[in-house]
């Protein structure tokens, strides 16, 4: 074939594609429905004028068009993982971790029903073998989430919900793919028969050695480009290659599924790259692969599009028959996930609520594109399967996907409007009209000092004026019509608003490296789930976030318990600096907050919403900085270099302004400020790097400042900062239950408790000790003790801690003190125990 031609053909595609997306926003289609039908369409042109007698001035254009080397390969090993390895790394892994138990079952689940019950409904209506029939069904369902997806975002869905969408389709694509594969092996092996436990049983070895050739490719590329610190374009090539490579060699080396792979490879670059990757070279790596995938996904649509007419070719009157019972049997089955499946995980509140108008258009949105018709391409090619099954599963997964696309797509606008779902709900739009009053006020303040300074002709300044006016009026009285939201309503879109506005300061703050990035994506996603609080239970939902942000997770627990029976601190000591590294971050954000309540919100929901604004964001200052404080006192000498790392990265940022306001002036030239520039990078790097803790030699330091222990020796404290034990609690959890047997003495290193014991009700800060009393007289522990804050807290068990108040007269008036105070007479808790 004439490579000129070729060319030509591919660079017009590209003009296709440029075009698409402005048509498909005339026409309020989805874009992907525009490029299949654009494919449909040169295809169908390229083969009239190949056929016709008008004309042969076209016929090389249409043989080229035609005869371009199309191949399911092309589209699995090329395309494909292009497409997955760019929705991996645009998502929100850590927020998608959230919520991993309705995408999982989501996904494989929707993906085995959807392929059984297409299959045993084929195999039911149709002469095909049922290895044929599942074939089918895994291939029809891979879904294209695209549509919907944006649809969603344009109204304003949930985001939470948006997310679940991307991320069960992302997984459905691999474990559609994954039974495709296996169902291809049994139909090229002449299985007409497999039992289901026979198929299903192979599919979880498939993952796995998918999950482990992924894994160990990103770290290898992970640790390649850290030999390329500094040079960003390098580093971009690497993570090119890391898709390829890592589908190859699950594919051909392990035996297992390259999709996952890919996935799997994705997602790890996205939950190890941005610690490890300069912030610019990751925005340019990310933008690069936006890009990449673009152009890969637009150019599989119309590439498969134009194989429609091929694949159509020997279509038959029984095959539309066919072709309705696999629309029917895949909608049954997506219908039976959305309608049974999701609220049965809503009601074990393992999902969020889905209201059955989204779940509509869920199941309308499910559109299959691209990776059906080129998995169906791949049985076509095959020489080891029959001709009959190459021919009726080619015309199924082709009509089927043509009836998503042009009936469900082309509707799926009109859809969404007969749901109610692209209008404002109520308070929404008196809101709008509330946010555009106050808007033109503002604006008319600033038009004012704009005409003033520029001094403008009187005459034409008043006849805008006045027309401003006139608009302004009116937003005014639509406004004062719709201002009986409810204080309820007021304060919960005050709260997201106060959070989206957290949340475009922390990107801000990124931007300028006050934050680094190792912490970006951990600020955002606490901001994100102040936002999705404050959406689902106002108030409530937002203050549970905010006790969640400065919470000790499980994770934390974890690194805990690590270092307690195994002795690895490593865990939990980067656990404790990522915290303390947070908590800094969180209080620069909120320091800057208020002037946005007085502001903008004030404004808009009026003195009493912002009073009450500022005051659930006093209470959030207060816990950051409490936790803060515990972490200081915990560990004195970590905190003090942590904070001047942050003014020497602060110092940083400011001296890069100031060199480009320079810069900008003209007073220093490109090879000064390039030169400039290289130094404050090269200060950046050490800057960055973050100092290590040493639990040990803390935990050293804060025994020592306790003034229980002020009478011990250097070495009894030593060995007594070895024997205690270290317990993180949240807020509101229990420490000692009633009743429990007492075998242990806490001491408070930072937080505070509770006691409540017989109607009494005592509090604790640091410093202080409880236990004491019930270890002494020997009785188990009547009372309940909480935290009434994150608490740290250092345990000793009964003997040692008999043994340091034998040596400690400090330690001993306490306890005296203590049981004074409760009415115990101490000269009892001081008896020998083996002569009572």
């Amino acid at each position: 074939m004439d490579i000129i031609l070729v060319t030509t053909v591919i660079a017009s595609l590209f003009l296709v594609i440029g075009a698409a997306e402005p048509l498909a926003e005339r026409l309020r289609l989805p874009y992907t429905v525009i490029l299949a039908l654009l494919g449909v369409l040169i295809a169908t042109g390229a083969t009239f004028f190949l056929r016709t007698e008008l004309t042969d001035a076209l016929n090389p254009v249409a043989e080229a068009i035609l005869g371009l080397p199309i191949r399911s390969d092309l589209f699995l090993y090329v395309f494909l993982p292009t497409l997955l390895f760019q929705a991996t790394l645009g998502m929100n892994l850590r927020r998608m971790l959230d919520d991993w138990v309705p995408i999982l079952v989501l996904a494989v689940v929707a993906v085995v029903v959807s392929t059984v019950s297409v299959g045993y409904a084929l195999s039911l209506a149709s002469a095909l073998p049922l290895a044929a029939c599942l074939l089918v069904g895994a291939i029809v369902s891979t879904t294209d989430p695209s549509a919907v997806v944006s649809i969603f975002r344009s109204l304003s869905a949930p985001s939470r919900l948006a997310r679940i969408i991307e991320g069960e389709s992302l997984l459905n694509d691999a474990a559609a793919i994954a039974l495709f594969g296996l169902f291809m092996a049994f139909v090229m092996l002449g299985t007409p028969s497999p039992t289901l436990s026979e198929a299903l049983g192979r599919f979880p070895l498939l993952i796995a050695g998918g999950v482990f050739a992924g894994w160990v490719s990103a770290r290898l590329a992970v640790w390649t480009m850290g030999l390329f610190a500094r040079h960003e374009r390098a580093q971009i090539s690497t993570s090119i290659a890391l898709p390829y490579l890592a589908y190859i060699i699950a594919e051909q080396s392990v035996g297992a599924s390259g999709v996952i792979a890919v996935v799997t490879a994705g997602l790890t670059l996205n939950l190890t790259g941005p610690g490890r990757l300069p912030p610019q070279a990751w925005a340019s790596l990310q933008e690069v692969w936006d890009l990449l995938a673009h152009w890969a996904g637009a150019l599989i649509f119309i590439l498969a599009a134009l194989l429609i007419p091929r694949l159509l070719e020997d279509v038959r009157l029984s095959d539309y028959a066919l072709i309705g019972v696999v629309i029917l049997a895949a909608i049954a089955a997506r219908a039976l996930i959305l309608f049974a499946l999701m609220p049965l995980l809503t009601a074990l509140r393992a999902s969020p609520v889905v209201v059955w108008r989204y779940r509509v258009a869920i199941l309308w949105g499910g559109l299959r594109g691209a990776v059906t018709l080129a998995l169906a391409l791949a049985v076509t090619e095959s020489i080891l399967v029959p001709v009959e099954v190459k021919r009726v599963v080619g015309i199924l997964a082709t009509g089927f996907t043509l009836f998503t696309l042009i009936v469900q797509g082309a509707t799926l606008r009109s859809v969404i409007a007969r749901l109610g779902l692209d209008r404002l709900s109520p308070i929404d739009e008196a809101l709008s009209r509330q946010v555009v009053a106050v808007a033109l006020q503002t604006v008319r303040e600033d038009v004012a000092r704009t005409t003033e300074n520029y001094d403008l002709t009187h005459e034409i300044v008043r006849s805008e004026a006045k027309r401003f006016g006139e608009r302004l009026d009116y937003a005014i009285e639509t406004a004062e019509a719709s201002a009986d939201i409810l204080d309820r309503d007021r304060i919960t879109l005050g709260l997201i608003a106060l959070a989206g506005h957290e949340r475009d300061t922390i990107l801000a703050r990124v931007r300028e490296r006050t934050i680094s990035s190792r912490m970006a994506d951990r600020v955002l996603m606490d901001a994100d789930q102040l936002i999705e609080g404050a959406r689902a239970a106002g108030r409530s939902g937002y203050q549970r976030a905010a006790r969640r942000s400065v919470a000790y997770g499980a994770a934390f627990q974890a690194g805990v318990a690590l270092q307690r029976r195994l002795g690895m601190s490593r865990p939990l000591a980067r656990m404790t600096a990522d915290r303390f590294e947070l908590l800094l971050s969180q209080r620069l954000i909120l320091r800057d907050l208020g002037a946005f309540i007085d502001g903008r919100i004030r404004r808009i929901h009026g003195r009493r919403v912002a009073d009450l604004l500022h005051e659930v964001l006093s209470r959030r200052v207060e816990a950051v900085d409490s936790a803060l404080e515990g972490l200081r006192l915990q560990y004195p000498g970590y905190a003090e270099e942590l904070e001047r790392r942050f003014i020497r990265r602060t110092a940083l940022r400011l001296e890069e302004r100031e060199y480009n306001s320079i810069r900008e002036d003209g007073l220093i030239g490109a090879e000064v400020f390039s030169a400039l520039l290289q130094d404050v990078v090269a200060r950046r790097a050490t800057a960055e790097d973050r100092p290590r803790l040493d639990l040990a030699i803390q935990r050293a330091v804060l025994v020592r400042q306790f003034p229980l222990f002020k009478d011990l020796d250097d070495g009894a404290l030593t060995r007594l900062a070895r024997a205690l034990l270290t317990v993180y609690v949240n807020a509101g959890s229990v420490i000692v239950p009633r009743n429990s047997p007492a075998d242990r003495v806490y001491f408070i290193a930072s937080g505070a408790v509770e006691l409540d014991s017989l109607g009494q009700t005592l509090r604790l800060g640091r410093g202080e000790m409880f236990g004491q009393l019930a270890v002494l007289s020997r009785k188990s522990r009547r009372g309940e003790v909480r935290a009434i804050a994150p608490s740290t807290l250092l345990v000793l068990d009964e003997t040692r801690f008999r043994r340091l108040l034998a040596r400690s007269a400090a330690l001993q008036d306490a306890v005296r003190k203590s049981a004074e105070q409760r009415g115990i007479d101490p000269d009892v808790l001081f008896q020998d125990p083996k002569r009572s």
